[in-house]
């Protein structure tokens, strides 16, 4: 039941695309510094507007 790797076609092409286990990558590849505003920036800044998007009381929900 040994077959020879190179009889088979498509085991040979199977053993080139994964034979072999792929490069490590290093940490510092892996991570990315991004600088941010002190507090959040405009995104955190108080909407009185849209808060009501965010607000959920089950009373009001079922109309009591």
């Amino acid at each position: 039941m040994n077959k020879d790797i190179s009889a088979d076609p498509a085991a040979a092409a199977r053993q080139a695309r994964f034979g072999k286990l792929p490069e490590r990558i290093r940490f510092e590849d892996m991570t990315q510094a991004v600088t941010t505003e002190p507090g959040g920036g405009a995104r955190a800044a108080y909407d009185p507007e849209g808060s009501w998007k965010y607000y959920s009381c089950l009373a009001l929900d079922l109309g009591l």
